[in-house]
């Protein structure tokens, strides 16, 4: 079994998603965890000057969607045909986009000085954003044929996982981000059920980010 280890911030973020595929694999790893001090002098020694980076046997990885497939295949959380892998990515990379619109409006609302614009930014998100993507997963969980309340397939598969995580996000932020969308909620709950999974979320700190 190789060695891995993980190098990446004391966030969620786009690394959480990795940290999420070792828990359900029950796979050990180390995890590398860099502080902005840190990241100065390490940062000209990572392959694309960005974290998160997996070292397998020493060998460095960059790219967390990368990761994340590379490990999903390890761990057999792809889906097992091509299909279903295909199924499984669409999900993984629209959680990868709603990320990046939560990011992007994250960021104007930390420069922003105006309070009333702020709160606008922040309600917009909340009201407009977050429901968008809700009916973006809850219609590929429609079409996918995933059984036993999964995203895909019979089984857990990173496709499970990536919703889970960004939701966690959006829930963060709205605790009722999916009353009106109880597969999903159904889902967040199945994954949940996972015991390595659950150990691993029972001693993670609440987070935004």
């Amino acid at each position: 079994m190789p060695s891995y280890k993980l190098i990446y911030f004391p966030v969620r973020a786009r690394g959480e998603l990795i940290r999420l595929v070792f828990a359900v694999a029950g796979q050990k790893h180390e995890d590398e965890v860099i502080t902005m001090d840190d990241w100065a002098s390490l940062k000209p020694k990572m392959p694309t000057g960005q974290l998160p980076v997996l070292e397998v046997d020493g060998k460095q990885l960059s790219q967390s969607s990368a990761i994340v497939h590379y490990l999903a295949r390890e761990f057999d959380m792809a889906g097992h045909s091509n299909l279903e892998q295909c199924l499984v990515t669409q999900v993984v990379e629209t959680a990868a986009d709603a990320f990046n619109e939560f990011y992007e409006n994250y960021k104007l609302q930390d420069v922003e000085k105006d309070k009333d614009k702020k709160e606008e930014l922040k309600k917009v998100f909340v009201n407009e954003t977050i429901p968008k993507f809700a009916r973006i997963f809850s219609t590929f969980m429609e079409n996918s044929g995933g059984e036993n309340g999964y995203f895909v397939g019979s089984k857990l598969t990173i496709a499970d996982l990536a919703f889970h995580d960004i939701f966690t996000t959006f829930i963060y932020l709205n605790a009722d981000a999916l009353k009106d969308f109880p597969k999903l909620a159904a889902n967040r709950q199945k994954v949940e059920e996972n015991d390595d999974l659950k150990q691993y979320l029972d001693k993670r700190p609440e987070s935004l980010l």
